[in-house]
């Protein structure tokens, strides 16, 4: 069982990374709410030594899921077959690139859905808000002195 201490700072972490993520998209409207950073939330501040955790992770994976889900919402739309696709080809392309975030699948099937085929929705609400979580548990995972992240960058 974890110390009560770094069940506190895994709750700050969450959070604060949660609360930035859903300003930005609540009040400022800068992007929309991106539901797949709840589970990469899980991921980064509650086991941040996976190596599902990692930045190269974290980064690649909701990245490349994204590129993949709005390549083939452009090429073959949205129907059932292309979100199957879109999936199916983020997951190999994130194992080809050493960069499996589980989270970012349900990228793919967002950017087949409801990226609408833009490429500017990879940078944001994707690219933007996973950086966002990402620079949250580089400060806050570290103030924990039972952690230490990242483990490695890539």
């Amino acid at each position: 069982m974890p110390a009560f201490s770094s069940l506190v700072w895994t709750f700050i972490a969450a959070f604060v990374g949660i609360f930035l993520v859903s300003y930005f998209a609540l009040e400022f409207e800068f992007f929309p709410l991106f539901a797949p950073f709840g589970a990469s939330a899980v991921l980064l501040y509650g086991a941040p030594s996976a190596p599902f955790s990692q930045p190269r992770s974290l980064l690649g994976g909701h990245v490349i899921s994204a590129l993949v889900g709005v390549i083939v919402s452009n090429i073959f739309g949205t129907g059932y077959v292309a979100v199957a696709f879109g999936v199916a080809l983020a997951i190999v392309c994130m194992l080809l690139a050493r960069a499996v975030h589980p989270p970012a699948g349900a990228t793919a099937l967002l950017g087949v859905t409801a990226s609408q085929g833009s490429f500017a929705w990879v940078l944001a609400p994707v690219t933007v808000g996973a950086l966002i979580l990402l620079v949250v548990a580089l400060v806050v995972n570290n103030l924990d002195p039972s952690k230490t992240y990242p483990d490695y960058w890539f």
